[in-house]
């Protein structure tokens, strides 16, 4: 099994408001995500909050997924995905498919074409390219788990992929929302004014 997991804890600093609650095509930014996880055919999938975790529950409500609060989140992104897999973890997961809040813009077929390559070839890691640029989600496989449960605060899950670089299965796209990383205000902007 391949579960979903979705990171939504940080501060959101630099955009000044709660990335998990910003609108985007009708939704807001996590039931955009989990709406595309769960068109893809992903059955499990778990949101990991922390800033102000209360707060986007009530403001969403009921989510199709599982939340994972991350108290430590002002450790940074891996303590969430530390949380995360270790809510997680049981004899039947095979892999997550790792989502950041901030990368809205991705459709189910780019998901679907993940799991195939996972399902297909097994490789320790998969990667989404569009023109050959790397972009997310990205496809964790059972071994490396214990790799990433096993890094210091500052150290990025980069380091445990790039380990893997050799291995690593390259899924090219025709998607550009793989890269979008929505930051800011300015980046957000060009987000919803797109076609």
């Amino acid at each position: 099994m391949i579960a979903g997991l979705v990171l939504a804890a940080g501060e959101s600093s630099r955009m000044g408001i709660d990335k998990a609650l910003l609108p985007y095509r009708g939704r807001t930014f996590l039931e955009t995500i989990l709406h595309t996880l769960k068109g893809a055919g992903v059955e499990r999938r778990a949101v990991v909050l922390g800033h102000h975790a209360e707060e986007i529950q009530k403001a969403l409500g009921p989510l199709e997924a599982e939340i994972i609060v991350n108290h430590d989140y002002p450790k940074g992104q891996t303590s969430s995905l530390q949380t995360g897999l270790r809510a997680l973890i049981n004899p039947d997961l095979d892999a997550i498919l790792l989502c950041l809040v901030d990368h809205p813009a991705v459709r189910a077929e780019v998901l679907r074409k993940l799991i195939q390559c996972s399902r297909e070839s097994a490789p320790p890691v998969i990667i989404p390219t569009f023109r050959g640029r790397h972009g997310h989600p990205v496809v964790i496989k059972r071994e490396l788990f214990q790799e990433l449960l096993d890094l210091r605060p500052g150290q990025g899950a980069n380091i445990v992929i790039r380990k893997y670089h050799d291995a690593t299965c390259l899924v090219e796209t025709d998607e550009p929302g793989i890269l979008l990383d929505v930051d800011d205000p300015e980046t957000y902007r060009r987000l919803v004014t797109s076609p």
